[in-house]
């Protein structure tokens, strides 16, 4: 079988799981137990937070450890939202995109419905990038927040951080940048040293850690309400037992990627631009979704005009190839995603696509073309039937 639903999620790493093992047998305590049990607990876990915050460009005081990017995710918009509200009442306007993960937008829905927020969905063009000069039409007075992702996790298109960021830092406005889909593969040192942005989230089920542990880093300056109230854990920002085990999983699995990345991108990159042209080649009802230029290294999405796309996919599992119809978190729906009409594709054609996302390891040269001619078979198939 080849595996290529690593934006669901992906294996976990050797070296991650060797390193958690004693935290889940012989360094069993509580951290915040005072005794030596859970005094050894409590040093692997900051030991993991520092290690964490280095990759991430963040302090240590910044960095709370979360059940993944969901959670992470809710943490930095409800959170930032909801403590803003505390110091300043008239913040009531919050700014995302169409674009964004669930956990993203029904966080913003349940501030609009419950706490009578305004929210902005920022348009997006057909390739689905954002453009500052938006975002800057968009700020207001009461903006308590900017969210929105690094890389989109159905097309692969990558924001230009550093300009949005800058747009929004001028108006004072703090911005959370969701970086699950981008750890491992693009540098998150300079999003951590952009004073600009004040919280980035990661999930360690998608870098070689297990499921389960995330991340969110948010700066200290940055009012944050708890969603998880009780023993104060986290510096009181999260409450709640930590996971020790995942933290150090997910330490090692960051430090590993970063060392990593400079060359797996490169090779990745090569595999996924010789999978990209052949599919375009060999099948010609396939349409690239997303930035041409500015996309994640090992993502590649199409459409197939007049086909299925779970059609599609089913006929790749029969050839031992396994893939998606886009975001695992909407499994089972079966309306159009909503991603890919906000760049403007139609319903009928957004239910026809198809999201291939390579791992770690590269596949040897020339295999995205034989990969390629395997998609033209599923196709030709689909379409025969």
């Amino acid at each position: 079988m080849l595996y290529l639903d690593h934006a669901a999620t992906s294996p976990v790493r050797p070296e991650a799981l060797e390193a958690m093992r004693p935290y889940l047998t012989d360094v069993f305590g509580n951290p915040s137990s005072h005794h030596t049990a859970g005094e050894a607990a409590a040093r692997a876990l900051q030991d993991a937070r520092e290690r964490v915050a280095v990759a991430l460009g963040v302090r240590p005081a910044d960095v709370i450890f979360t059940s993944g990017g969901t959670e992470a995710n809710n943490l930095a918009v409800k959170g930032v939202v909801l403590g803003a509200l505390q110091v300043d009442p008239a913040r009531r306007h919050l700014i995302t995109t169409p674009l964004e993960h669930e956990s993203v937008l029904e966080s913003a829905d349940h501030l609009r419905r419950l706490h009578g927020m305004d929210v902005t969905l920022l348009p997006v063009d057909q390739q689905g990038l954002l453009h500052p000069d938006d975002l800057g039409a968009a700020l207001r007075d009461d903006t308590a927040l900017v969210s929105f992702a690094h890389a989109n996790n159905e097309i692969g298109t990558v924001q230009d951080v550093t300009s949005l960021a800058a747009v929004a830092r001028a108006r004072h406005v703090p911005v959370h940048v969701d970086a699950v889909q981008s750890a491992g593969w693009l540098d998150l040192r300079t999003l951590g040293a952009d004073a600009a942005v004040s919280a980035i989230s990661i999930a360690g089920h998608k870098l070689g850690a297990p499921k389960g542990i995330g991340a969110l880093a948010v700066r200290s300056r940055v009012p944050l309400e708890p969603l998880m109230h009780g023993g104060g854990q986290e510096n009181g920002r999260r409450s709640g037992t930590e996971n020790v085990a995942g933290a150090v999983a997910l330490a090692v699995a960051l430090e590993l990627a970063e060392r990593e990345r400079e060359q797996r991108v490169a090779d990745v990159a090569t595999n996924t631009a010789e999978f990209i042209d052949g599919v375009l080649h060999a099948v010609p009802e396939a349409a690239l979704t997303g930035s041409p230029d500015r996309r994640l290294p090992n993502l590649a999405s199409f459409t197939f005009a007049g086909t299925s796309g779970e059609a599609i996919l089913l006929e790749l599992e029969r050839r031992g190839v396994v893939s998606s119809s886009g975001s695992a978190c909407a499994a089972g729906s079966d309306e159009a995603s909503h991603v890919l009409v906000a760049c403007g594709i139609a319903p009928e054609i957004a239910q026809t696509s198809v999201r291939f996302t390579f791992g770690r390891t590269p596949l040897p040269r020339g295999s995205g073309g034989q990969l390629a001619a395997l998609v033209a078979s599923a196709v030709a198939a689909v379409t025969r039937s």
